[in-house]
């Protein structure tokens, strides 16, 4: 599947946000959060056109797809998925998001960014209920749990991953050392990144 491998920086910097693509504390990650507010390109600190609905509208799905390291037609297949779902169509997209294994990786700090999970499953490093997956979308359930291959502990990357004191663990998840567990559901609450859905659902009901 073809993806974006332009800077990341960028990306960050057109939706005006921090997300996530860059590992915390880096010396990249820094000079990202000075220059946030400056749209990418030659005129970008000039741009102080107001931007319609649409573009508004626009601005958060893009946002919103490259936090999580989503294409545009997979991204639709979880909207129209989540328009059957009995819960809050907005609430129900999130989660199938939130689902996604490589986010999982992330969320029980098991790897600095969602592009390095990915890394991790695609290189077929990650176990789930024992057996390895190596697919990025994965969707997880309840009571399945997520580990490393037994060789992957001795990467010094997870080793540094693994020394983190007091890592910020997703409520829906729980982890002792290398081995993480799927609790329940991930509910709306549970998603800190700022995400205005309703958005979303606006820009794909016009």
């Amino acid at each position: 599947m073809a993806r974006y491998t332009g800077p990341k920086n960028r990306l960050a910097r057109r939706e005006g946000a921090d997300l996530g693509l860059k590992t915390p504390g880096g010396k990249s990650h820094s000079q990202l959060l000075k220059r946030l507010k400056i749209t990418p390109g030659q005129h970008g600190q000039k741009r102080k056109r107001k931007p319609s609905d649409y573009g508004i509208q626009l601005r958060e799905k893009q946002k919103v797809k490259r936090i999580y390291g989503v294409l545009e037609k997979q991204f639709r297949k979880y909207f129209q998925a989540a328009t059957s779902d009995k819960r809050n169509t907005g609430e129900a997209l999130l989660a199938l998001l939130e689902r996604r294994l490589d986010n999982v990786i992330y969320r029980l700090n098991l790897a600095p960014t969602r592009s390095s999970a990915r890394q991790f499953i695609t290189h077929g490093h990650i176990m789930v209920d024992n057996r390895k997956v190596d697919i990025p979308s994965f969707l997880v359930i309840p009571g399945m749990i997520i580990t490393f291959k037994q060789d992957m502990l001795e990467n010094p990357h997870v080793k540094k991953m693994l020394e983190i004191k007091d890592p910020q663990i997703s409520p829906w998840l729980a982890r002792r050392g290398p081995i993480g567990k799927v609790v329940k559901l991930p509910k709306r609450d549970d998603i800190a990144e700022n995400i205005n859905e309703q958005l979303i659902i606006e820009f794909y009901s016009r």
